[in-house]
């Protein structure tokens, strides 16, 4: 029968009776390129040129020699070009693009796949909503004490409905103080580690923790379960440190910390530890002598690394009296991460924080729940169960979560696509126009990060620091 008889055309392309062709790999011919709008550069003292590429998350660092030739290729009219030797160096990092490619586009894709992922879970567990600190800016009530056994039959029997879809599983221990509520870690925290081992799930562990109970009997426990990233809280040298962060009974903590902390630091263990310094108008000059006593008593050890970040008014009860430093706090900040750098000490710098939503608040993300002590589901360790919008649903002894959609919606929504500032901003990719939910709802505002203002220093505080080999990266910490 004829080939091209309508029998055959029904059963048979007349397009298989012709030789295939293969199409031809893409020809790495002239193509005009322009620079990326996502592109911050800043030039280094000695001529060195570093281009950040907010979309791509690449920070990339030119010589002396190369910074004219990049610089010049960067003019927006742009140029034509094969893609090869430093062309295409420069278009694998995201730096130049072609003309009439649509990166916002690209913006959007990412914000997807990032914030809708079922095989990720982040639980921030509030052990203990109680305290035995009574700091002079917290702003929490203090109104419950340790997590109740049935709300952690409730968050194991959750875990574990979720866990056969997981593949990446973090939890973060929370308060109040979380070992005020030891009870509830040591029922989680193993069970979790066994079950994640069993699944073959990628899991991990921190705690924010004031310190004064991580005795290194507490710390043998914590680190087998893998639980083995702290954030404590250091204000300064001990006489700053008592008068801001006092126990509730009004009695001295911080050389019980430093115990603490002089224990861990004997350990062989891989762990890390953020210590937080909160400062204030009236401490941030002393701080320079803790960074002594740490680099004395704990020398250099690259497991502890400093962050600095200025007192604010948080929403507690002695908001009116917190001494604050306004405008000035960034450059304080910069002050001490160049007096902790000075001393061989770790910091806390951009690097692992210029990744696309990198910068992106956990609340807005809706994998990432708290579950209070009484089973109280919320979004946000600031207000937690102070504002009505946080209090998103309650988990039930069976696993099952009551979930309110509209609350949900309102701390994950895409608040960008309807935010022309953030549509336009050079940090989009970075934040997300998310980077605190909270900001926006209080407020109307876009919640814009600092990095948006001191973008160009705080890239060249990173080349200085990575320089020196002085920069560790460790998960990002609530609060």
């Amino acid at each position: 029968m004829d080939s091209t008889s309508p029998v055959n055309l029904l059963k048979r392309s007349p397009h298989d009776d012709k030789a295939h062709v293969l199409h031809p790999a893409l020809e790495p011919g002239a193509k005009h390129w322009v620079p990326s709008r996502y592109n911050i550069r800043a030039s280094a003292q000695d001529g060195r040129l570093i281009i950040w590429n907010t979309l791509r998350g690449s920070m990339s660092v030119f010589k002396a020699e190369q910074a004219e030739t990049v610089i010049s290729m960067l003019s927006q009219k742009g140029f034509e070009a094969p893609q090869r030797d430093l062309v295409k160096y420069l278009v694998e990092r995201g730096i130049l693009i072609q003309r009439g490619v649509n990166e916002y586009r690209q913006v959007q894709l990412i914000y997807g796949q990032q914030q809708f992922r079922p095989d990720v879970l982040q639980l921030i567990l509030l052990a203990s909503e109680d305290c035995n600190f009574r700091c002079q800016y917290c702003y929490e009530k203090f109104e419950h004490g340790t997590m109740h056994p049935l709300v952690r039959t409730g968050i194991k029997r959750m875990v574990e409905k979720r866990l056969p879809q997981l593949r990446n599983l973090h939890i973060e221990w929370f308060g109040g103080e979380p070992l005020y509520g030891l009870s509830a870690i040591e029922d989680i925290a193993p069970w979790v580690r066994d079950m994640a081992e069993k699944h073959g799930v990628r899991y991990s562990s921190a705690m924010t923790t004031n310190g004064y109970l991580l005795t290194p009997d507490v710390a043998d426990k914590l680190l087998s379960w893998r639980l083995n990233h702290f954030q404590v809280t250091l204000d300064g040298p001990a006489e700053h440190h008592n008068q801001s962060r006092p126990a509730r009974d009004g009695s001295e903590t911080f050389q019980t910390i430093f115990n603490n902390l002089k224990s861990l630091a004997k350990r062989k263990d891989d762990f890390s530890v953020l210590l937080r310094v909160n400062f204030a108008p009236g401490n941030h000059e002393d701080v320079p002598r803790l960074m002594d006593q740490v680099r004395q008593e704990l020398g250099t050890d690259s497991r502890f690394r400093f962050h600095f970040h200025p007192v604010g008014r948080w929403g507690g009860a002695n908001d009116a009296n917190v001494e604050v430093c306004g405008s000035s706090g960034f450059d304080i900040s910069a002050q001490l991460k160049a007096e902790a750098n000075e001393r061989g000490l770790q910091v806390e710098t951009l690097r692992g924080l210029n990744l696309p939503g990198a910068q992106v608040c956990y609340a807005a993300r809706p994998y990432n729940l708290i579950i209070g002590a009484t089973g109280k589901v919320m979004k946000c360790t600031v207000v937690l169960d102070t504002d009505e919008r946080n209090i998103v649903g309650q988990i039930q002894p069976s696993g099952e979560m009551t979930l309110d959609p509209d609350k949900m919606g309102l701390w994950t929504e895409p608040a960008f696509e309807s935010d022309n500032q953030c549509k336009k901003c050079i940090m989009l990719p970075n934040c997300q126009g998310i980077s605190c939910p909270l900001v926006r709802m209080q407020t109307g505002e876009s919640p814009c990060v600092p990095t948006r203002r001191y973008a160009k220093r705080q890239m060249l505080e990173t080349l200085k620091y990575v320089d020196n080999g002085k920069v560790k990266q460790v998960p990002a910490m609530t609060r």
